[in-house]
């Protein structure tokens, strides 16, 4: 009896367990890529992948429509679905998508490579910034690297090694019908309903059977942080914010109370090492930003006749050059911003300390300080103390010695709202 009991407790938590898993597999979880390749859309990968794995999802798909993009971030991403506990499909969609560049190697890494007719696969080439060629060592190096990690992923998957090796050496681009015959892709899909037809009972390797006869679709929508980190995720938009951060906080502080230029300011930066932290940023170079700053600041209290402005530029030039560190032209920055920043922003840094300084040794023009030197005129007789018209105004003043009506006087110091003045012929002598 006791026997029996166990065996059905045991049978129970089989069939209990077995049909907790059925539940869990119940999901497909899709996520729509229509753009660059960035630091923003590896996260937004990452995060699906992972809240696909917590939930249990039979699978996920990744529709993926992209020209390219950064190479960092399509090793994040490549990286994210080798490593995924859940199968990953990357279906090139919709009719005239294309994966091209990074899109290639992300395609590669999937579990099932899909595309949608009119579709195209291929020219993965490495550019720099600004799709510009990259020349001698530098070329050869990063191409040797994406064929390596390419032809690795494609055995890895069982695909068409030597087709990766010749998109990336030679900017080969494919049909879906070409792709699916160079064993490039697993299948073509009208859409993702047909996909899914097809991708139910597929075996998939070390996976096993996909059972997608019930399952639900549930697309995942980005989270506004992933939107703005799509947004300036790329090193010179977060470089333009971190300078338009630091001028106009150079300005609050030389100018207090002019508010607006601090608040941008404030935004801007926070901005800026909100994108940082996503790309491989330098310290040093920051190190060397934030002592250009210092720099321009001393400019203001120090007579340096220009020198702590210059060493501020330099400092600021070395900074930006040594900012950020990635292997690849598309993680660094761009001449076309740097030069120009470089310049608007020293300007602007030198002129505000110009300023400043010029505003410090100026003479003052209202109050009590603006009246000594002015020329006045006794109207009542000094005798040592009495009356002077300065300025528009009548003052009590006094003299060492005593002044008689209509003599013109200077004034030499404002003691307690009260004048002290010269002849002004006595001083001429």
């Amino acid at each position: 009896m006791k026997t029996k009991i166990f065996l059905i407790a045991i049978l129970s938590v089989v069939l209990l367990g077995a049909n907790v898993f059925a539940e869990e597999q119940s999901d497909i979880y899709i996520i729509r890529i229509a753009d660059a390749i960035s630091p923003g859309t590896a996260e937004f990968i990452k995060s699906g992948i992972k809240t696909a794995e917590e939930n249990g999802a039979a699978c996920i798909i990744i529709e993926l429509d992209t020209p390219g993009g950064f190479a960092e971030s399509m090793r994040l991403i490549v990286q994210n679905i080798l490593a995924s506990r859940v199968p990953v499909v990357v279906f090139v969609s919709p009719s005239g998508a294309r994966a091209a560049s990074a899109g290639v190697m992300i395609t590669m890494a999937a579990d099932v490579a899909a595309m949608a007719p009119g579709t195209n696969i291929g020219a993965a080439h490495p550019v720099g910034a600004g799709g510009k060629e990259i020349d001698g060592t530098m070329s050869e190096k990063i191409i040797n690297d994406m064929v390596a990690q390419a032809k690795s992923v494609a055995e890895k998957r069982g695909r068409n090694a030597n087709w990766v090796e010749d998109a990336i050496r030679e900017s080969v681009s494919v049909t879906e019908t070409e792709a699916l015959k160079e064993n490039i892709i697993d299948l073509i899909a009208k859409d993702t309903e047909d996909l899914i037809r097809q991708l139910n009972g597929r075996e998939i390797k070390d996976r096993g059977k996909l059972e997608l006869d019930e399952a639900n679709t549930i697309v995942l929508q980005e989270t506004l942080r992933t939107k703005i980190l799509r947004t300036i995720s790329n090193p010179n938009i977060a470089y333009i914010l971190m300078m338009i951060g630091l001028a106009g906080l150079y300005f609050e502080l030389s100018h207090p109370g002019a508010i607006f230029p601090g608040v941008i300011g404030g935004i801007s930066l926070i901005l800026a090492f909100f994108a940082m932290q996503t790309l491989p940023v330098n310290y040093a170079g920051i190190l060397l930003i934030v002592l250009a700053i210092i720099f321009f600041i001393m400019e203001m209290k120090i007579t340096s006749y220009g020198l702590l402005s210059v060493a501020g530029i330099v400092s600021l030039f070395l900074g930006s050059l040594m900012l950020f560190e990635g292997d690849t032209p598309d993680m660094k920055l761009s001449w076309q911003v740097l030069l120009p920043t470089i310049i608007v922003i020293s300007g602007f840094f030198a002129a505000v300390a110009s300023l400043v300084f010029r505003a410090q040794i100026s003479k003052p023009t209202t109050g009590a300080g603006g009246l000594v030197g002015e020329i006045g005129l006794v109207k009542k007789a000094l005798k040592p103390e009495g009356k002077v018209f300065v300025h528009g105004e009548l003052w009590n003043a006094r003299a060492k010695e005593p002044l008689d009506e209509d003599v013109k006087v200077r004034v030499v110091k404002v003691v307690n709202l009260i004048l002290e003045v010269e002849s002004v012929d006595e001083s001429a002598v």
